[in-house]
């Protein structure tokens, strides 16, 4: 079961050299990743503190004080190095290296003798650890250093970190599993599993893995641990500062701790917990070959991105918990849609793509990043946000309380900043995502048309492949084979869902036939070096209607065009957006300006705004048979991940249809 990964960690080489996504990359090398570690220093004027490198500084006996952030803070931590490893890889930087080695030292420092590590517990409430696993997010915090560890490993060599969460990893070893006298728990949220999946890679330990695989399929089973946790502390609360009642085993279901992992067939709860449990689950179905894990990927998969997702990939439909709600529930003003949650996603993804090479996999993994993700950072790199909202009026989101989530602008940073350094630690490995190569089966498969140098290693021999692409503005991509093997293999091009399955393809500048599987073109010859394949699929803009269920889209469009969804917003279109209302027949013409950040396609279409001028201040209603025709007006969509970085204003994705 499943196909070799393509990454930094195994044979196979991949560096991005892209025209769209190079700004985004050297953006996140040259600003975000320095910006961030001003922020983690609490160095940021008018920006809420991190506290996150004072309180290594005071676990580690550098300085008194007392402990400062959410009881996860390590995380940013972690995160940011493990962004400095992924970037190290492919642009080394020796004063940035250096600065990471000091952080490391300094963590190294917080370790407790026995392996353990937590700045919160060292500091604020020593021998309390692996009593609050429910809320107080010890082994999430264990994962993210694990995963910033193997990083920084891979990137550089040096093992100093590694070491530490090896240490860390085996102490936590001996606290949980099923055997006598250990804790047969698991955290409230999930992370520790898919970074022991990436240890257990990286050094070979089966314990590693074994681990990982007790904390899946431990989770939801009876007694439930969270709930009679609850009950040894009295029903305390960490983040109420009180006790409460006793929770039941359904409410685990915000934890995806109300039923074994295996039995679960709907994306329930805190989005992000899910999607880092879906992804451990398919690593472990993969590695495994567990078919009954890799059933229920396959359904938690379909109904999180059949019935739970927004057309811009956005996961986790309320603030409430920052959880999904029911399937179709996708409102577009109180949305949540938190980053992290779509990053989760793209991992989610990937990982099912390399258990079977499927272009929906894909299909979604693009959607989330070329909307929700990239989105939510601003093209300076210094301002984030952490809800990705479809429709956004800044006068309600200031005065409705109901929407004080939803902000107008991106903010500096956050007291709970886990979506920044998240979107940093994607960005810097994204050359992981764009494709994956079937050792066994001599096949490499195009997931993501960025522009990239790549190697891979086939049973049948080496292949060298240059990719050139000019999406997201043009259908189009080149590929050169720079290197082949004697014997056949194959290339297979994902046919995105955008195209509407229409595409053209060429080699050596001749058209040719391809068979599509699992929507991928498929074609295995035996290749020469510098052929040249030319990858065509068809990119026009449209007009997209959502399912009759999503209720806050009835008899509404949205603009797509190739993988970009589109928005209005006020700076073009006026206000209200709520008054505008687009014609269904228009032609959607596409342009590029430079006037937007980096320059990007808009469209424009015709529409209709409702006349505003007969209006008096002080009549709210009048009848319907008294309202003058709507006039007409010529609409501007821009990109979604462009909005908001131009003057504060009113957006909105989803836009009224009428007739001509």
């Amino acid at each position: 079961m499943g196909i070799s990964t393509s990454g930094q960690h195994s044979k196979n080489r991949i560096r991005i050299q892209d025209g769209f996504w190079n700004p985004f990359t050297e953006l996140v090398r040259e600003t975000v990743i320095p910006y961030q570690w001003e922020a983690l220093n609490d160095r940021i004027p008018d920006a809420e503190p991190s506290y996150a490198v004072r309180n290594f500084r005071i676990a580690a006996g550098l300085e008194e004080g007392e402990f400062g952030g959410m009881v996860f803070q390590d995380s940013d931590i972690a995160k940011w190095l493990e962004a400095v490893g992924y970037s190290l890889a492919s642009h080394p930087d020796p004063e940035l290296e250096r600065t990471a080695d000091e952080l490391i030292e300094l963590v190294a420092q917080a370790q407790h003798e026995n392996g353990y590590l937590n700045t919160y517990f060292t500091i604020k409430e020593p021998g309390k650890q692996w009593t609050n696993l429910h809320e107080a997010h010890e082994l999430y915090c264990a994962g993210h250093m694990i995963e910033a560890a193997v990083a920084y490993y891979e990137a550089t060599g040096k093992r100093k970190l590694l070491d530490v969460v090896c240490k860390f990893a085996d102490y936590i070893d001996t606290v949980f599993g099923s055997e006598p006298g250990k804790l047969r728990g698991y955290d409230g949220h999930q992370e520790i599993e898919l970074a022991l999946v990436k240890l257990h890679r990286v050094t070979g330990e089966e314990r590693y893995l074994k681990l990982a695989q007790f904390f899946i399929d431990e989770r939801g089973t009876e007694p439930n641990f969270l709930v009679e946790e609850c009950k040894q502390r009295g029903g305390y609360s960490h983040w109420a500062k009180k006790v409460l009642p006793i929770p039941t085993v359904r409410q685990m279901a915000y934890n995806q701790a109300h039923v074994p992992v295996r039995q679960q067939d709907a994306a329930v709860g805190h989005s992000v917990r899910a999607v880092y449990m879906y992804t451990a689950m398919a690593d472990l179905a993969r590695l495994t070959n567990d078919r009954e894990l890799l059933e229920a990927c396959r359904r938690l998969w379909d109904n999180t991105t059949k019935k739970q997702m927004y057309i811009t990939g956005g996961i986790g439909s309320t603030h409430h918990g920052e959880a999904f709600s029911f399937d179709y529930d996708l409102p577009n003003d109180t949305v949540y849609a938190e980053t992290c949650a779509s990053i989760g996603l793209i991992f989610f993804a990937n990982r099912m793509l390399q258990l079977e090479a499927k272009s929906e996999y894909a299909d979604v993994m693009e959607r989330a990043l070329y909307n929700n993700v990239i989105g939510s950072m601003s093209q300076d790199g210094k301002h984030y946000f952490y809800v990705n909202p479809l429709e956004v009026w800044p006068k309600a989101s200031e005065l409705n309380p109901g929407r004080h989530h939803v902000k107008a602008v991106r903010q500096k940073w956050f007291g709970c900043s886990c979506c920044p350094p998240n979107v940093a630690r994607l960005l810097s490995s994204l050359n992981d995502y764009i494709y994956t190569a079937a050792a066994v089966e001599n096949t490499v498969y195009v997931h993501l048309f960025i522009g990239s140098e790549a190697q891979f290693e086939l049973d049948a021999g080496r292949v060298g492949l240059l990719q050139q692409s000019r999406l997201p503005w043009e259908g189009y991509a080149r590929f050169e084979l720079t290197a082949v093997p004697g014997g056949a293999f194959a290339l297979a091009l994902r046919l995105p869902s955008w195209s509407g399955g229409q595409a053209g393809l060429k080699i050596n500048g001749a058209a040719v036939s391809f068979n599509v599987v699992n929507g991928y073109a498929v074609v295995k010859r035996v290749w020469a070096p510098g052929d040249i394949v030319e990858w065509e699929p068809r990119l026009e803009a449209q007009l997209t209607a959502a399912h009759p269920e999503i209720r806050a889209n009835a008899g509404k469009a949205a603009i797509e065009r190739g993988p970009l969804v589109y928005c209005l917003e006020e700076a073009d279109n006026g206000s209200p957006l709520a008054s505008l209302s687009i014609v269904r027949g228009t032609e959607l013409r596409s342009y590029m300006t430079p006037e937007l950040p980096g320059g990007a396609v808009v469209i424009e279409a015709d529409g209709r705004a409702e006349e505003h001028a007969s209006w008096q201040a002080d009549t709210p209603y009048r009848p319907l048979a008294e309202l003058q025709g709507a006039v007409p007006v010529k609409l501007t969509a821009v990109p979604y991940y462009l909005w908001g970085n131009r003057k504060p204003g009113e957006m909105t994705v989803w836009i009224r249809t009428c007739s001509e």
